[in-house]
């Protein structure tokens, strides 16, 4: 005959969660354990500690991993949410068995050399020390256990690193555009017009959707609006198109039925591959990123004397301007702006190569 088990436990498909009261306040919650013995470990150190936080005010211990995993859980809908999960992910082997009480930016240390060592910028570093800060400071003042107390009494300052090292933008001439995309496979060489033609951020090339496209018979013309969940600043993204983008959309009509850009029948989940690096140093542009492209749009709109709103609508950048309500004037107006840089007159702007060459020789 088999020992007794603990009073408090309940198998639920092979894994023992805790049902027990303790001084009034009920425990209902998994001990993540298949094995009874490591079962009643875990119950007994939870009645421990709710029992010293009801009567001496102290708070159960909680692991950065158990808080992760909450703050991951609780955070589905966020569009950045798998970004933080890596981030996480990253920083689990130096700090995920800490409790919140030990992580500060000494135990974060270890991490933050080893980041650097790898050759991460301080920008992408900071960003996961983003991260930890957010959710201690979230559970310090929002999750609250099953004692009343908040998971973590004080958040300890997390100073993020200074960046020094962030690359700066790098617009392109038209003499390296062309380099550049003689040397990509045409699927890429395709995309990359596009995003130098549109701005769009890479995302936004390669889940490019044909439902997005929006006839406008008044302008003998189309525009893709891109749905806000899909777009980093969370604003429907108004696409116009000029002379080269328009006709680069006309070169891959009927290729695929949802995404305007593919490869092989499928779709491209990055710009920035292998057969990018490839290119841009066959190019011998190694310092071009695919976000660049956007760059250089951005400084030859403003050559071109194209004002800043405009600017802005055709970059994408948040303005607080509802982009679905454009009369048709108004849209033939970005139109215009937009093919002030179509043409190789217009695209060759003598004041931006010579900034460049000031700036390599300096």
């Amino acid at each position: 005959m088999g020992r007794r088990k603990t009073p408090g436990l309940v198998n639920r498909g092979g894994v023992w969660h805790i049902d027990k009261s303790v001084r009034g306040q009920r425990l209902c919650e998994s001990t993540g354990e298949c094995n009874l013995e490591k079962a009643e470990e875990y119950l007994a150190r939870r009645i421990e500690e709710t029992r010293k936080a009801l009567i001496y005010g102290e708070r159960p211990k909680h692991t950065f991993r158990k808080a992760a995993s909450k703050y991951l859980n609780e955070n589905q809908h966020k569009k950045r949410i798998a970004d933080e999960a890596l981030h996480l992910k990253q920083l689990d082997p130096f700090i995920g068995d800490l409790e919140l009480r030990a992580i500060h930016i000494g135990t974060l240390q270890p991490f933050i050399e080893m980041r650097q060592k790898a050759g991460i910028k301080s920008k992408s570093i900071n960003l996961a020390l983003g991260v930890v800060r957010h959710i201690l400071n979230v559970a310090s003042s929002e999750w609250l256990d099953a004692t009343g107390l908040t998971w973590h009494e004080h958040p300890p300052k997390i100073k993020l690193l200074k960046v020094t090292d962030a690359r700066r933008p790098y617009p392109l001439s038209c003499d390296e555009q062309t380099r550049l995309f003689r040397k990509l496979p045409g699927h890429l060489a395709r995309m990359a017009l596009f995003k130098v033609n549109t701005g769009c951020r890479e995302q936004e090339v390669c889940s490019l959707r044909w439902e997005w496209e929006i006839e406008v018979p008044e302008l003998d013309t189309s525009v893709f609006l891109i749905p806000e969940e899909k777009v980093k600043n969370g604003e429907e993204r108004l696409v116009v198109l000029n002379r080269v983008a328009r006709s680069v959309v006309e070169s891959v009509r009927g290729e695929h039925d949802t995404y305007v850009f593919t490869y092989c029948g499928r779709r491209l989940k990055r710009m920035n591959n292998s057969a990018w690096r490839r290119a841009r140093n066959k190019a011998g542009l190694p310092q071009v990123r695919v976000h660049d492209m956007k760059h250089t749009l951005g400084r030859r709109l403003r050559a071109a004397g194209v004002s800043f709103e405009d600017r802005q609508d055709l970059l994408g950048h948040k303005s607080g301007r509802i982009t679905s309500h454009y009369s048709a004037a108004e849209l033939g107006n970005l139109i215009e702006a937009a093919n002030k840089v179509a043409g190789q007159g217009s695209r060759n702007s003598p004041a931006l190569v010579v900034l460049k060459k000031k700036a390599a020789s300096a």
